[in-house]
């Protein structure tokens, strides 16, 4: 962004006609005006080439005007005849970042804070760097440092209200937010943050506000467009939203995000044609790896596993087929139970796009697939170093110590000791479970307002409720909320401490809320075994069950543990637990758990929610 480049500061003893040119070239740079601004700079030099204030400002030249080679060349230059100059080296870092070298402009940004180690510019800019690399708590660390040292810093409070947003940490993240724009009242950056933080908190109505606010106050793009498709949605608002992605689409025809939920929407809204914008958008622009991944992405959802073949093939039959296909065509193949070919297309894509480390995972997946858990078990290792909270590589180690007869596996998949069933107590205000059931199911319908399951999601043949359940307004609902602390606790105090052990070396004996959700299956309704990535202890609570479930022979509706979503030679289910109405089922959220399908008419709705530990 041009306001983040430092324009530099001109020496006092300067003669008076070149301080005035170059304060006249900092001035055009800043109103868009290149051509005089590099004519200026261009006079300086002229009669000093070794003026770096002049390089500085004539290297902004040329990143704005689109030549990166060259306004590298001058910045080296600059630094050259002034290494210390803190200024011009926050200004090659910002390059960097335009140009996607993210390890050279960390080193830019480093170097600057150590020549001046109070250069706001450069720790703004490392702290938004961190942030995109994935490393939120650095930028916290950063983003703290400016308002430790200037509380009235709202771009610090807005970056450090990110990084607790990635932490997990939301109330921290709101209130960070918040103070940005108590400080910046017109701050639609912030304002638009704070709103998708809100989305995610469930809390549509407030949500709604903030980003309704920030687009009025001129925010635009796909970003905003997609939060506020969210909130709409959460709302039950379904064509208000469905204009407004479309009204997206037709200024951003290229926006993924925006085919995604349109796409998502109208599949769980019973739409036929829930593709069509997204196959229109692939057809028009046939190189556009992005959205011919991503409709490849919902064809795989739907389970429509040859139409998304066809996508892909056409994909790899172009010209010099992008390289990023290969994920996409890698899950295809697996999903279509072709393990050797996934295997293949998963190692290529590790080898053609370094730098991605969530790649690996499929060529896990693919050796689980084929039997050769020694093989995987290395990478996986590797991937819980790197991700060590990462519930899915929990599961995948665990699949692999199964196939090769590692006693991490009955460590970590010990049923009897963490699938663990609780009736729930009765909440205050109520005289029974029934009671509570009979206020709390219609609240609950009223909730599931589509008619098919999400795309991306566990569960097929049933719904999903739009909005999570964490900011429902309804007492019964909170109450819910308030009363499952109380078998949550039980569990904790249970499991004890073990450092050695990934689920109970995280207990603290506090925990806090991440997700809550309710789930209605219809006939022939189940959810494809999964586990819950950034979980720690998942659930099932049963609202209502059908007669059927009673059934010890047929097991219908039943949730089982231990079988893997992806085929595994001999991995079949280990432990089976029958649903009853006011039954609460906690377990790990990186073992593998689904359900045996209903068949009659008579609904199971429950409700799920994931805790993380707290401080």
């Amino acid at each position: 962004r041009r306001h983040d480049d430092c324009l530099g500061c001109y020496d006092k003893q300067m003669k008076t006609n070149v301080q005035m040119s170059l304060q006249q070239a900092a001035m055009a740079l800043n109103q868009g005006d290149l051509q005089r601004a590099a004519t200026l700079c261009r006079q300086v030099l002229e009669t000093d080439p070794g003026a770096v204030d002049a390089l500085n400002l004539m290297s902004l030249v040329f990143k704005h005007g689109g030549d990166s080679a060259q306004a590298e060349r001058l910045m080296q230059a600059a630094l050259d005849m002034a290494p210390g100059r803190a200024d011009i080296r926050a200004n090659l870092g910002n390059l960097y970042v335009a140009l996607h070298r993210r390890s050279d402009a960390e080193a830019a940004y480093r170097q600057a804070l150590e020549a001046q180690p109070g250069f706001r510019p450069a720790r703004l800019g490392l702290a938004r760097l961190l942030l995109d690399m994935g490393r939120a708590e650095e930028a916290q660390a950063e983003a703290r440092i400016l308002t430790d040292r200037d509380a009235r810093d709202a771009e610090a409070w807005n970056v450090l209200g990110s990084a607790y947003k990635e932490l997990d940490l939301e109330a921290d993240s709101e209130q960070a937010f918040r103070k940005a724009l108590d400080i910046r009242p017109k701050y639609t950056i912030a304002r638009h943050n704070l709103g998708s933080l809100l989305v995610r908190l469930s809390r549509s109505e407030e949500a709604l506000e903030e980003l309704e606010r920030a687009a009025t106050e001129g925010l635009s793009g796909p970003e905003i467009t997609h939060n506020r498709a969210s909130a709409l949605m959460m709302q039950g608002r379904f064509d208000d939203t469905e204009n407004l992605l479309l009204e997206g689409l037709a200024e951003a025809p290229h926006a993924v995000s925006l085919h995604m939920l349109l796409a998502r929407l109208r599949y769980m809204r019973g739409d036929e044609a829930f593709a069509a914008e997204l196959r229109e958008a692939v057809t028009a622009n046939p190189d556009a790896a992005a959205l011919r991944i991503a409709c490849s992405q919902i064809l795989r959802g739907a389970e429509m596993l040859d139409d998304a073949l066809d996508v892909m093939d056409a994909g790899f039959e172009r010209d010099n087929p992008d390289p990023r296909l290969l994920p996409e065509m890698s899950a295809l193949r697996l999903d279509r139970d072709e393990y050797e070919q996934g295997l293949e297309s998963a190692r290529q894509a590790v080898a053609e796009l370094p730098g991605d480390p969530r790649l690996e995972e499929l060529v896990i997946q693919a050796l689980l697939s084929l039997g050769r858990g020694d093989e995987a078990m290395p990478l996986i290792e590797r991937a819980r170093r790197r991700a060590p909270l990462d519930q899915s590589y929990i599961a995948l180690e665990a699949t692999a110590a199964r196939l090769t007869g590692d006693p991490r596996y009955e460590q970590l998949y010990d049923y009897e000791r963490f699938v663990q069933p609780y009736k729930l107590p009765v909440p205050s205000g109520w005289s029974s479970i029934e009671d509570f059931h009979k206020d709390l199911i219609p609240v609950l319908l009223d909730r599931h307002q589509f008619v098919a399951p999400p795309l991306d999601q566990s569960l097929r043949s049933g719904t999903q409720t739009p909005r999570g359940l964490r900011g429902d307004p309804s007492p019964v609902v909170q109450a819910f909320l308030e009363t499952i602390n109380g078998p949550i606790g039980e569990y904790c105090r249970k499991m004890g401490t073990d450092p050695e052990h990934p689920l109970s070396a995280r207990n603290t004996g506090k925990t806090r809320l991440i997700g809550c959700w309710s789930v209605r299956l219809s006939r022939e309704g189940f959810h494809v075994n999964h586990v819950h990535s950034e979980g720690w202890i998942s659930s099932a609570y049963y609202v209502e069950v059908p007669e059927e479930v009673s059934d010890q022979e047929a097991q219908s509706g039943w949730i089982k543990f231990g079988e893997p979503k992806f085929f595994v030679p001999d991995a079949y289910p280990e432990k089976i637990v029958q649903p009853a109405a006011g039954t609460l089922v906690l377990f790990p959220s990186y073992m593998w758990h689904g359900t045996t399908p209903i068949h009659g008419d008579e609904p199971r709705m429950t409700i799920a929610f994931d805790v993380v530990p707290d401080k």
